[in-house]
């Protein structure tokens, strides 16, 4: 089955710092904000387990996605001074983690290859 479907799927988890969860959360509102802006933006939330946060974000393509981290590049700066990303993850078909690799490769994501599947 061949698969037509570019989405591409960012997963980031962070661990925020002791006594500033409060201010991550405000953080987490400022990037709401902002990305509710991008039209290729397919989802976008945030959920949390203590000290460790979660955003579960998905793109149209790679493209999309690039242009997430431009657009919320100021308030991503600001939440890494207050938490560490503990693990980051790439979901897209091969095609799309080509054009990824090396603008996301500062970040040190674990690519996942999309093979198959649908999108409604």
């Amino acid at each position: 089955m061949a698969l037509t479907d570019p989405c591409c799927t960012l997963v980031p988890y962070f661990n925020v710092h002791d006594g500033k969860l409060d201010e991550f959360r405000g953080l987490c509102e400022q990037f709401v904000e902002k990305t509710q802006t991008e039209q290729k933006c397919l989802h976008y939330a945030f959920s949390f387990n203590g000290q460790q946060a979660h955003c579960r974000e998905g793109y149209a393509d790679a493209e999309a996605l690039l242009a997430h981290l431009e657009n919320v590049g100021a308030v991503l700066d600001q939440a890494l001074k207050i938490a560490d990303i503990t693990r980051l993850e790439v979901h897209a078909p091969a095609a799309e983690i080509a054009k990824l690799r090396e603008p996301l490769g500062g970040l040190n994501p674990e690519f996942y290859t999309v093979e198959l599947g649908f999108r409604r």
